[in-house]
């Protein structure tokens, strides 16, 4: 029974990451199985970076194409990293031709489903204290932070930013030890567990 490469059943019934990604480096048009399963995630970690919607979905696009263009050297286990590394590239290259110094003040009033700030730190009870804290962090500590808002794992995070994932991780918990302390000096903290 011939299946067309672009057919639902074989997209769906095709999880395997490493699969996807061999398809489409033969028919590009099955890269839309991977630009579907992954535009929300990057999409949120652009705009979270940017704050803006339409700088976002326009960084968003150039990490698509990118992708796609590059597509023949990526290794399909690592590709969701890979796609990530490009994100944080694309958006590298924005802040340093742009100079866009965006406040993440405007992020405050995001309302995403997806992991927030405050599901990885010590919050206090209105966005803004966290915004506050997030702007003191280093700023590798803060992309880490940001990298596992959009969902990428410890080894991902690695692989995007070009460190291990130990250094990854030793990072992040210093970064929540920051925020917690910013916290407390703030007369904000009630005790609220940190989940890393």
């Amino acid at each position: 029974m011939g299946v067309s490469p672009l057919s639902p059943p074989l997209a769906a019934a095709n999880d395997d990451e490493a699969e996807l990604v061999a398809l489409a480096q033969r028919d590009r048009r099955a890269f839309a199985s991977l630009y579907t399963r992954y535009f929300d995630a990057v999409y949120r970690y652009c705009y979270r970076r940017l704050g803006i919607p339409e700088l976002a979905a326009d960084a968003t696009s150039q990490t698509f194409a990118k992708a796609l263009a590059a597509l023949a050297t990526c290794r399909g286990e690592t590709f969701r990293s890979w796609l990530f590394a490009i994100a944080h590239n694309v958006l590298t290259d924005r802040f340093r031709t742009d100079r866009f110094d965006q406040s993440l003040e405007s992020a405050a009033e995001v309302a995403d489903a997806a992991p927030s700030p405050e599901d990885l730190a010590v919050v206090a009870e209105e966005r803004s204290t966290l915004v506050r804290l997030l702007v003191q962090l280093q700023p590798e500590q803060r992309q880490i932070l940001e990298l596992r808002l959009a969902g990428l794992t410890s080894k991902e995070i690695a692989a995007a930013l070009g460190r291990t994932p130990n250094a990854v991780d030793q990072a992040q918990f210093r970064a929540v030890n920051r925020l917690r302390a910013l916290l407390a000096a703030s007369g904000q903290d009630r005790g609220t567990e940190v989940s890393r």
